[in-house]
């Protein structure tokens, strides 16, 4: 079984802290795949503007700490989206990551958008699955020599939930990338939709428009399933196919999460941190209220393991009765399938042992 190592949320005193905590879990985790002269991208989610629940800077500061203390030189990163947004080009995805706090006087790292200003700078990498015989991987994660992926756990409106896989598949790959994995058509239930209009100002593609009647159509050779349109509708008149195209989607995440870090075996290390723990992806431009209360912090070397434990751990808590939720959502259920009964955001960790990314089986050590 994969070793996941936890620490919970609470604090008693000041040599027990959250920046302590996260120290520790890195000293186990991290520590041992780094080398002084290594270059070492640290993956996080810099949140869409509107948004406050990414992962505090305050706490990534705690890890660039401990890379720079062993001789390693850290950036951190992220890729540009491919919904439109603040951060869908790097200058504006600069911007909004300093103004969330990610500047060098708090992080002491600087920021750096790993697939390019327009999202080109990126080179495949072979893989062989069922899916993808090759992934499109951004060029300066490719480069680092070693990755530390520090993803805040949360609900994700296609994946079920979002983590390290979700992080390292997604995050890492550039707009191109993107567009393979997500291979699913919005589409428009017209008896829904008030014709509002903010589908069409929100596409990143120009696939949207009101016809006569003042309803929205999607083009379907447009839409690249970014799901954006499905965000912003205040009337849930947009909708996917259900039925096919969450597994398949899942699988995909898994694929393109094992080429990001093909490249870097045993100089690749993982933090999920469940703190904050929302309905809804960082991309969405709001936070809304907590499903479940603050757990703490996990790490691993194993992606598959983490995420495994995440999940777990979320659903053996009590729901949060101010949130999203519906009903009394109690210990032990599935809090991610409460939100969006339709999805299957498990297939992610049974894709992703399958294709030996990591393992499902863990065993939890907490310090």
């Amino acid at each position: 079984m994969s070793k996941v190592y936890f620490s919970n949320v609470r604090s008693h005193g000041a040599k027990d802290n959250k920046i302590q905590k996260i120290k520790r879990l890195y000293q186990k985790v991290c520590s041992p795949s780094i080398e002084k002269g290594d270059l070492v991208a640290i993956k996080l989610h810099f949140g869409e503007y509107g948004n406050d629940t990414f992962i505090s800077p305050i706490l990534v500061r705690a890890v660039v700490d401990e890379v720079i203390a062993q001789g390693g030189i850290p950036f951190i990163c992220d890729t540009n989206t491919l919904y439109s947004g603040k951060r869908h080009n790097s200058p504006e995805h600069i911007v909004t990551a300093i103004e969330h706090g990610f500047t060098y006087s708090v992080v002491r790292a600087p920021v750096i958008i790993a697939d390019g200003v327009r999202s080109r700078n990126f080179r495949e990498v072979e893989i062989g699955k069922k899916h993808f015989k090759k992934v499109k991987i951004a060029g300066d994660i490719l480069d680092a020599d070693a990755m530390i992926t520090l993803s805040h756990f949360k609900g994700h409106m296609l994946a079920g939930f979002g983590g390290a896989i979700k992080n390292l598949s997604m995050g890492c790959s550039p707009a191109a990338g993107k567009k393979d994995q997500h291979g699913t058509k919005a589409k428009v239930k017209e008896s829904k939709c008030a014709g509002c209009g903010e589908c069409v100002r929100h596409c990143p593609e120009g696939a949207v428009s009101l016809i006569g009647d003042g309803k929205a159509v999607i083009k379907q050779d447009l839409c690249t399933g970014c799901g954006e349109c499905m965000t912003v509708c205040p009337a849930s008149a947009i909708y996917m196919d259900w039925r096919t195209d969450p597994g398949d989607f899942c699988e995909r995440l898994a694929e393109y999460a094992l080429g990001a870090v093909k490249d870097k075996a045993a100089k690749a290390s993982y933090m999920n941190f469940l703190v904050n723990i929302s309905p809804d992806c960082d991309c969405a431009g709001w936070s809304d209220v907590p499903i479940v209360h603050d757990i703490g912090f996990l790490a691993s070397n194993d992606p598959v393991a983490l995420d495994s434990a995440s999940l777990d751990m979320v659903n053996d808590a009590p729901g949060n009765p101010a949130s999203s939720l519906p009903g009394n959502i109690g210990k032990g259920t599935d809090k991610f399938k409460a939100l969006r009964e339709e999805l299957r955001g498990e297939i992610q960790l049974q894709h992703g042992q399958t294709i030996g990314l990591g393992s499902r089986k863990y065993e939890i050590i907490e310090i």
